[in-house]
């Protein structure tokens, strides 16, 4: 799965000619120059960025903390690197996933919808397919993937002393809230949630950096060189091996801000644009929020604050790492950023699925669809989640192979799309 995910952004970096490169200014003024304009928007779609908004919300969530984390952890300091180097290829990905979106949407009961659904079923022309990815995608996200934000969110609060059950159901009431008053308003939250939480975590973590600045310079110099040669960089505290570097680097990078699996198209397909390149930009800037700055600030904390030579792992890593940072403040301050981040999660999935229920049985599904989706919340707060945890990642492969198979079928589409718009604007 990485070698495909990898590959389909080496090939559309070099068939867009290094568009996360060339068009990185364009981008930034596509999606924050017209942020405050409300003419963009319609009662059947979201502006470009409440569409990138709701995309970030399902990109950053507990990867981000724990994944990074378990990164450094498996792979050592220089897995950063290649996490760079797998998100430099995902922009191109993920804005070729958001043309394809944006070309292929449809309006159905007066919501834009789209998704790779629709551009696997009517530009590859495959019904199965697309009926496959849709399947995959609602019990990985929808389902399953929900019920470990939900375990997420109930574990953080354990130092409360709060039972879990109590947690999943105030996360469920608070969900069915934003959730039964459509794509509209999940925009709505996730525009003000989202800058609100990564602002609040950039913040504490660039704390961290400040009080240890002095080491900002090793810290890199450690990320380098652990890249091409792990154990002699690290003074053979981590033990890993240039593959192990390569292999969780990647995965970490392109599992956390999605590009490829098929996810956040659904979120750019609902934005009201003028030509699909516009909201392909937009994309771009997400993949930059999610990777480029709040997995390196992970990083970085965790470097800086030598926690990676404690043999700690995922979210312990982390917890330990900002408690280092900011005393008895770190605990409760990642128990309040793993709340917003799967919390968000879980809204940005919750519509992914929703979209391809809507795709596979009609908008009279959809309420069946939101009381399961409010039942798996629950259940996943209270439950033991490694054999979820399996489960997630065979769906979340399955989701990706027809979306890769698809990028790779449409790619002249895309290139066409780009090559008219750089004419045109």
């Amino acid at each position: 799965m990485i070698a495909f995910l990898l590959g389909v952004g080496i090939m559309y970096t070099l068939r867009l000619r290094f568009i996360q490169i060339t068009m990185l200014k364009q981008a930034f003024i596509q999606t924050f120059g017209g942020m405050f304009k409300k003419d963009q928007m319609n009662t059947s779609g979201i502006s470009p960025f409440q569409a990138l908004a709701t995309s970030v919300a399902a990109q950053v969530g507990t990867g981000n903390l724990a994944g990074v984390a378990t990164a450094i952890a498996m792979g050592g300091p220089g897995a950063i690197f290649w996490m760079w180097v797998s998100s430099f290829f995902g922009m191109a990905t993920i804005f070729a996933e958001a043309v394809l979106a944006q070309k292929y949407k449809e309006e159905r009961d007066g919501q834009i919808v789209g998704g790779p659904a629709y551009y696997i079923r009517k530009g590859v022309g495959s019904k199965f397919l697309a009926g496959f990815f849709a399947v995959s995608i609602i019990i990985a996200l929808g389902f399953i993937g929900n019920m470990v934000q939900s375990n997420s969110i109930a574990a953080s609060f354990d130092t409360f002393n709060i039972p879990r059950i109590v947690i999943g159901v105030v996360v469920a009431a608070l969900i069915s809230f934003i959730i039964f008053g459509g794509i509209q308003r999940i925009a709505k939250i996730a525009e003000f949630v989202v800058p609100f939480m990564a602002l609040f975590y950039i913040v504490g973590s660039l704390i961290i950096v400040t009080l240890n600045f002095s080491g900002i310079v090793e810290a890199f110099q450690l990320i380098f060189n652990a890249a091409f040669n792990p154990t002699a960089a690290t003074g053979g505290v981590i033990g890993a091996t240039i593959k192990e570097a390569i292999r969780y680097g990647v995965s970490r990078g392109l599992f956390s801000n999605e590009a490829g699996m098929g996810s956040t198209p659904h979120a750019h397909a609902a934005a009201k644009v003028e030509h699909p390149a516009q909201q392909g930009l937009v994309a771009i800037i997400a993949v930059i929020i999610d990777t480029v700055i709040i997995c390196t600030l992970t990083a970085l904390v965790i470097i800086m604050t030598k926690s990676y030579k404690t043999g700690l792992n995922g979210i312990q890593l982390t917890q330990e790492s900002f408690t280092r940072g900011l005393g008895d403040l770190g605990y409760p301050f990642i128990a309040i950023c793993l709340f917003f981040f799967a919390f968000t999660t879980i809204l940005g999935w919750y519509y992914f699925g929703e979209n391809n229920v809507n795709y596979l049985f009609g908008k009279k599904a959809v309420n069946v669809y939101r009381s399961l989706v409010l039942l798996f919340i629950v259940l996943g707060s209270t439950l033991d989640v490694e054999l979820v945890w399996e489960l997630a990642d065979t769906f979340n492969a399955l989701m990706v192979f027809p979306n890769v198979l698809a990028l790779f079928i449409l790619s002249s589409v895309v290139v066409k799309i780009y090559k008219e718009y750089k004419t045109k604007w």
